[in-house]
């Protein structure tokens, strides 16, 4: 009887599902839309499982190129010596940035020596050239031996510090600096340039190292062992670039009338000739007389002031009343010369003046030589365009390209007559 149950109440419940499964179909059925077919590109899979990275139990071992040959590819080589001569000459222009953060506080430093020790020695010359004349009115006692002594101790203070002074010749010193700090900051910006405009190699690193070092050598920031001759016996150019190897061959060149290669034709080259003649017989002479004359006026100031200064510390030692008034004079007049001295000496930056004659000449010297370095490649192809050399040459002596044409014409124009040129190469200074 149960089992009857069960089985009327399966069928009847089989029988409801049936129905209302039926109803939830016709409740949802939705029209048939089209199909519409998207063609989709085959990614190829053929190589990728070689730039797969194969997996072991710990992880990852390195990645397998590709192609080992690449490697060794000239290609690739030729790339990462590139890169590094780049990265080179990076590290170089952090060195230059250093040392001219270097050389403009080392340079501030000498300019406040140079204030501080002219003040310094000109109040203890003039105090001690009062106290001599105060001596020379009259008096007698302790008061007399007291001005005495202090009088002498003082010129003797103002000998020993002006003899230093004059030998280190901190005026000067600052000028080195400054011309330090400026030439560094011009090495800085073309090797900038290199590296914005072009592809350096290992020899634009070779030669970005020696200009560092020949300008540390030009300029070197201490002062015992390696500081610069103050007081030669002759003015000498500075000198502050690597010596240019000049390439000479016995390969003639030969112009055919105004063709030009790389910028270069006959025409050119004897202008550039000519501005090298100018330079030597205008430029780079006036500037070593000018210097010649500020190192011997510089000469006899050094040597003056410690010597006034001396005088009046013996003037001042004989002060007494056997020796009346006279030693006291002596002593005041000298003092105050002394000052008169070191004023014109260290205040007019006499020793400034002769560095300024100095780094001038060098600079012609460097123009020259880099004109007669450029002449002597024998290949035109080898040598920086003639245009481009020809605008960085006038720049230099500021002219106009005209008027370097100018003033080559008028150099030929005086050789051919005999007659000195009555223009200097630069305009600048």
């Amino acid at each position: 009887m149960a089992s009857l149950r069960a089985s009327n109440f399966l069928l009847s419940s089989s029988s409801s599902s049936s129905s209302s499964s039926k109803q939830i179909h016709a409740a949802l059925s939705v029209p048939n839309l089209p199909s519409i077919r998207f063609s989709v590109p085959k990614v190829p899979t053929k190589g990728l499982s070689v730039e797969l990275n194969a997996r072991e139990s710990d992880g990852f071992i390195n990645k397998i190129p590709f192609e080992k040959n690449l490697t060794n590819s000239p290609l690739v080589q030729q790339s990462s010596s590139v890169s590094m001569a780049t990265l080179q000459l990076y590290a170089i222009l952090e060195s230059i940035a250093d040392r001219v953060e270097m050389h403009n506080n080392v340079g501030q430093q000498r300019e406040n020596w140079n204030t501080l020790l002219l003040n310094s020695i000109n109040m203890i010359t003039l105090t001690a050239a009062t106290t001599a004349g105060f001596t020379a009115t009259g008096g007698a006692g302790a008061s007399v031996l007291g001005l005495k002594l202090a009088s002498t101790l003082l010129f003797s203070a103002a000998t020993g510090m002006l003899v230093l002074m004059n030998k280190i010749q901190p005026s000067q010193l600052v000028e080195e600096q400054r011309n330090a700090t400026r030439l560094f900051k011009q090495l800085q910006r073309q090797i900038e340039t290199l590296l914005a405009t072009g592809s350096p190699s290992k020899e634009d690193v070779k030669d970005a190292m020696e200009k560092v070092l020949a300008l540390d050598k030009a300029y070197p920031l201490p002062l015992l062992g390696v500081m610069l001759e103050k007081f030669p016996e002759n003015l000498e150019p500075a000198v502050w670039w690597p010596k240019i190897q000049s390439q000479k061959t016995k390969k003639e060149k030969y112009f055919k009338g105004k063709v030009e290669s790389n910028g270069w034709t006959e025409e050119l080259e004897m202008e550039m000739r000519e501005v090298v003649e100018v330079i030597k017989r205008k430029d780079g002479e006036d500037y070593e007389r000018l210097g010649n004359k500020a190192l011997k006026m510089n000469k006899v100031l050094a040597a003056s002031g410690p010597i006034l200064t001396g005088i009046a510390a013996l003037g001042s030692a004989f002060m007494d009343s056997a020796n009346g008034p006279w030693a006291a004079i002596v002593a005041a007049v000298a003092g105050a010369l002394a000052s008169a001295v070191n004023t014109l000496e260290h205040g007019g930056q006499v020793g400034m003046v002769f560095e300024m004659y100095r780094n001038n000449a060098g600079f012609f010297k460097h123009v020259q030589e880099s004109i007669e370095s450029t002449l002597s490649e024998s290949d035109l192809e080898k040598r920086e365009n003639g245009e481009l050399f020809e605008m960085k040459v006038a720049l230099q002596l500021g002219r106009s390209l005209s008027q370097l044409r100018d003033v080559a014409k008028k150099s030929s124009y005086s050789r051919i007559e005999g007659s000195p040129i009555d223009e200097f190469a630069s305009k600048l200074f």
